[in-house]
């Protein structure tokens, strides 16, 4: 039993060696519009993935007008000048290839897995969509109805689905993260369609961009392409909104009370603190929405993301989700 032990520690540290010494070679460069571009030969099979990431989350949105940055990502897939609307699919599957994109608090990201022989088509599919997206009222309406369905099956009417934008709430005061990702119905309904194309202008440009193309290419034919399909598009000429605002330290516990439509008690393990951070906080849950404060405990604490062992300046809230004791009934 104890050699066995032994040989099993041997092999984690030796795959977390490996791990850790695993050196990924790349090329980077910079066009004179600004985009950036990282390069990545990997020959060991005939596919490359091309991905577009831009610098904009909810984090940048003005308060009253929430939700943009992840309606973006729902709308640049409505076609440009060149593609038909909802082509972008259609083709990339034509190709034999596969795409999609998501949004969070600091970026969206864009991209497209293809056979490496049609690399230059997703070159000119995220060209286009830097370049002169398709931006109209039909667009507009389409998607604001199915993101106003994404939250009901993904956040408002699934239970403990506001667990993120609760947490976050209460972990941050001052700083945009305290804003949810897919934003507020009431926001898209009212927003104008310069509004839209307003944030597109300032946001989605090379000078905001990072292009990444890794598989199965030659660099030096790669960057022919990149500038190709790139070079031509103009630079953004707005400035670009970062938040400076700071959040203050959290120097006291904090706890939690969230009532939902819901008729089972969960628990949130701390999982989103670093392990020296912070106790968990509570939150109940009951068929009454409604919303207290209590208190949150923290030590010195650094929050981090689950799936990140980057830490940020703030600790973070983890509560525990329950039905109210007063109307719930054990199934």
């Amino acid at each position: 039993m104890l050699k066995t032990k032994l040989l099993l520690g041997a092999l984690l540290v030796s795959l977390w060696t490996s791990a850790q010494s695993t050196k990924i070679d790349f090329t980077e460069y910079e066009l004179p519009n600004g985009l950036k571009v990282l390069l990545h030969r990997d020959n060991s099979t005939p596919i490359v993935a091309v991905t577009v990431m831009y610098h904009v989350g909810s984090k940048n949105e003005d308060p009253k007008r929430t939700g943009f940055a992840h309606f973006f990502e729902h709308l640049l897939f409505e076609g440009s000048k060149n593609i038909g609307r909802g082509e972008y699919a259609k083709i990339v599957e034509g190709a034999g290839g596969e795409l999609n994109a998501n949004t969070f608090y600091d970026r969206t990201f864009y991209y497209e897995v293809l056979p490496s022989n049609q690399l230059e088509l997703g070159l000119y599919l995220e060209s286009e969509r830097m370049l002169h997206a398709r931006i109209d009222q039909d667009g507009v309406n389409t998607q604001r109805n199915v993101i106003k369905e994404e939250m009901k099956q993904t956040r408002d009417n699934r239970p403990y689905g506001q667990v993120l934008s609760e947490t976050m709430k209460q972990t941050f005061k001052v700083h945009p993260y305290k804003s949810d990702v897919l934003g507020s119905a009431e926001h898209l309904d009212a927003a104008t369609l310069d509004e839209f194309m307003a944030f597109y202008r300032q946001f989605y440009v090379p000078n905001n961009a990072i292009l990444s193309i890794a598989g199965d290419i030659d660099i030096e034919k790669t960057k022919q392409a990149v500038a190709k399909y790139f070079a031509e598009i103009p630079k953004g000429t707005q400035p670009i909104y970062r938040p400076t605002v700071v959040e203050p330290p959290q120097t006291a516990e904090i706890r939690a009370n969230f009532y939902d439509n819901v008729t089972l008690p969960a628990v949130i393990p701390p999982s989103i603190c670093s392990p020296h951070c912070c106790r968990a906080a509570k939150a109940r849950v009951s068929p009454r929405k409604s919303r207290t404060r209590n208190r949150r405990r923290c030590s010195s604490g650094r929050f981090r993301w689950p799936w990140s062992s980057r830490a940020c300046s703030s600790p973070s809230a983890s509560p525990t989700w329950a039905p109210n004791p007063k109307t719930w009934r054990r199934p």
